[in-house]
């Protein structure tokens, strides 16, 4: 388990791809199963271990994963992630030339429980997207973007560049052709937020944490 931040109100960790966040039933390992046994052990706590989930990712994707380790820090964290004052940025490798190289994305979307996808569709029926993306560099035939997003809803990203012809790299759900390994080319990372205790004097701190892309990227990038 790779431990990217950690004090008394924060754990942030590293998801490696194929590894759920949380929510499969009980005695099935998740990120938040391995963050709460890595806990016990490292501070001998018996009984359960409370820690909030502040940020989460798909199980195809890799990246930054935000908890909570009070549920003061927890509320105040999502009270952040509410009001889009937390930055998320993203990598990802999309199929062919992405054109503009660098564009603004929005729109609307809604879920399709029964399928487990997103769609996009008209203001009244969704909730509003607005993603920034901008080309890093040509990788043979396909592009290798930075995404910025304002907001955060499940498949965002995925949908968004997918609906506009450039689907992420092993990501079938939403029209790849392309293999990418056992994941999708998308990856969380960088995170960067305040932190919700300020220090000594009142002042407050911004945190930047950065994943690092996993081995599985190399020959791609």
């Amino acid at each position: 388990m790779h431990v990217l931040y950690e004090d008394n109100h924060l754990l942030a960790l590293v998801k490696p791809a194929g590894l759920a966040t949380m929510g499969l039933p009980q005695g099935e390992e998740t990120l938040l199963t391995q963050a709460k046994e890595y806990l016990k052990w490292k501070y001998n706590k018996p009984g359960e271990v409370y820690l909030g989930v502040v940020s989460r990712l798909d199980v195809p994707v890799s990246g930054v994963v935000l908890f909570a380790r009070t549920s003061k820090a927890a509320a105040r964290l999502n009270e952040q992630f509410r009001t889009h004052t937390v930055e998320k940025i993203y990598l990802a490798i999309v199929e062919g030339k992405i054109v503009p190289p660098e564009h603004t994305l929005t729109g609307y979307l809604k879920e399709d429980e029964r399928h487990r996808k997103v769609f996009l569709t008209k203001q009244q029926d969704g909730k509003e997207v607005i993603l920034h993306y901008k080309t890093v560099r040509q990788v043979a035939s396909n592009t290798f973007v930075e995404v910025k997003l304002e907001t955060g809803r499940k498949h965002q990203i995925r949908i968004q560049l997918s609906s506009h012809g450039f689907p992420i790299l092993g990501d079938r759900k939403y029209g790849s052709r392309v293999a990418f390994s056992d994941e999708i080319a998308l990856h969380a990372h960088r995170l960067i937020f305040s932190h919700p205790i300020a220090d000594e004097t009142g002042k407050e701190r911004r945190i930047e944490l950065t994943a690092p892309l996993p081995e599985t990227w190399k020959k791609f990038v």
